[in-house]
């Protein structure tokens, strides 16, 4: 059970609208990558993970994607709001209003919708560790995209937060793997052992 705090884990505050930055940003939001399919992956591994504090983590860095997710969707609509149709068309951000409007919705930057095929949930918990921390550092490599082609410093300093988050949670990750290793046969660090014939 959650309890939910109503403010950001990170204030967001845009002053200068631009729904070129929020056609970029909306990928942590609903991309392959992305704040959501974190959160699920995290607190779906967390159930059939065989170390309990590795579940726990699993479940505190799963809720915290959560909260990222609040703050991507706070800087894509903060960055839209009160657009005029002009605004919207000289954007290209037309395509996207014609079914959302400025709501918030999970796609990539691409315009490809959200999929819960964009992340795995395997029952091993190698397997599952290996997933976290790539996608850890495919999310991190993200944010630097972004920074790349962002300048706006309101939007950048919210980015360098979710980006230093990222960090921490491969961090994290590489230790849970570490926890889990730990717990398994030393001669195979692999949760299931089958005998093969190799014949």
């Amino acid at each position: 059970m959650w309890a939910y705090e109503k403010r950001l884990q990170y204030p967001v505050d845009i002053k200068t609208r631009d729904p070129k930055i929020a056609q970029i940003i909306i990928s942590q939001y609903g991309g392959p990558d992305g704040e959501i399919d974190a959160s699920l992956r995290y607190l779906s591994q967390k159930y059939t993970m065989s170390n309990k504090r590795v579940a726990g983590l699993l479940n505190d860095i799963g809720t915290e994607e959560l909260a990222h997710l609040e703050i991507v969707g706070a800087l894509v609509q903060q960055l839209t709001d009160g657009l005029s149709i002009d605004e919207i068309k000289a954007a290209g951000f037309d395509k996207y209003y014609v079914d959302h409007t400025l709501g918030i919705w999970p796609q990539a930057a691409g315009g490809i919708f959200q999929n819960a095929c964009q992340f795995q949930s395997k029952g091993d918990p190698i397997t599952d560790l290996f997933e976290d921390l790539a996608a850890e550092q495919k999310a991190r490599s993200t944010y630097d995209n972004i920074l790349r082609m962002v300048k706006d410093p309101d939007v950048c300093d919210v980015i360098k937060f979710l980006r230093q988050r990222e960090i921490v949670h491969f961090q994290r990750f590489g230790e849970g793997l570490r926890m889990v290793q730990d717990d398994l046969d030393s001669r195979n660090f692999y949760a299931f052992n089958p005998s093969f014939d190799m014949k």
